[in-house]
């Protein structure tokens, strides 16, 4: 098997939970037996270094079974934006292609697919004035107030974001005024162009379940292994770094936030006081289960997806059969 000329890349998405990991391995092993395979993250937080548990990444084993990239790639103290992806994931499919390798792209950022299947116009650079202006809206009306004010300029994008979604609500409503146009008016086709791009003609596979309560349960067991194997212990170290604070992009990753303003009231309580694990167990819980609703709404937005129902006992062996039928040419 060779790759084909005209796709790009082979893609799976998925909520968080849904077992990408596994099915990227499956994938990996399988395919490998007929040629190379590279796998591409396609992850907002995985990018962060010394943040390992809490974004469930992938294990030095599991990495050892295919070469791996863009994780690991900026500080917690750098942003990363969906038009760094795009330049960066191009950049590697290509490379990787070069290889004679097939480039795998696995992960749950749905902005970062989108960006890359759909193209991404320049936005407008930061504005030091109408951001101070907003955060002193914010200061004194409360960061739901505006996510309702982003819900009337730019409803698209207010759907996906958490009403306390500060930095995200705070960047669209930037665009909006500085630009006149929506935040989710950036991510679609530029006039037409990414249409015709060699990357809009990559296969993308998605993991859902079938039945939402299978994956809530997931993510709780997820969540628990995470604080057994040291969630709370891996924050304090960045938090002991003093240069981190929890409006970055990377402290506001699902479970660190959390994390990290439980630690903020176990600091106003006595010495001794012990972390309350049980309530942070359920706001990061629930803040997850919140992601995951928010991913399935962007996979569902995205209509040349293939979904594998991964709540099925036969899930993975669906995915990679999926998988070799579009390789071999056999699906649309």
């Amino acid at each position: 098997m060779s790759m084909p000329d005209t796709l790009p890349f082979i893609a799976l998405a998925g909520p968080t939970a849904s077992g990408k990991t596994a099915g990227a391995l499956a994938l990996a092993a399988v395919i490998g037996r007929r040629m190379p395979v590279e796998i591409v993250s396609v992850d907002s937080a995985l990018v962060y270094r010394d943040m390992d548990i809490g974004t469930a990444k992938p294990t030095p084993q599991e990495r050892a079974c295919a070469p791996h990239h863009l994780i690991d790639i900026r500080d917690p103290l750098q942003a990363y934006s969906a038009a760094e992806f795009v330049q960066d994931a191009t950049r590697l499919i290509q490379d990787i292609r070069a290889r004679g390798a097939l480039p795998l792209l696995v992960g749950g950022t749905m902005l970062y697919f989108k960006a890359l299947l759909d193209g991404i116009d320049d936005m407008p650079a930061a504005d030091p004035a109408v951001r101070a202006r907003l955060e002193a809206q914010a200061a004194a009306q409360g960061w739901p107030a505006l996510h309702a004010e982003l819900a009337h300029v730019d409803p698209v994008t207010a759907a996906r974001l958490a009403p306390g979604d500060s930095q995200r609500i705070q960047r669209a409503l930037e665009v909006w005024h500085v630009s006149g146009r929506p935040l989710s008016s950036f991510h679609t086709t530029k006039s037409g162009a990414a249409s015709a791009s060699p990357m809009s003609a990559g296969a993308l596979f998605s993991l859902e379940p079938e039945n939402r309560a299978w994956l809530h349960e997931r993510i709780a067991q997820r969540f628990d292994a995470m604080l057994d194997a040291g969630f709370v212990d891996e924050v304090r170290l960045l938090r002991a770094r003093g240069d981190l604070h929890p409006d970055l992009p990377s402290m506001r990753c699902v479970g660190y936030r959390q994390a990290w303003e439980e630690l903020d009231l176990q600091a106003l309580q006595p010495a001794g006081t012990p972390l309350n694990r049980a309530a942070l167990r359920e706001r990061g819980v629930a803040a997850t289960r919140q992601l995951a609703k928010r991913q399935i709404t962007w996979l569902r937005s995205m209509p040349r997806r293939q979904p594998i129902a991964c709540d099925q006992p036969n899930a993975v062996a669906d995915l990679v059969q999926a998988v070799l039928q579009r390789l071999d040419g056999r699906t649309p």
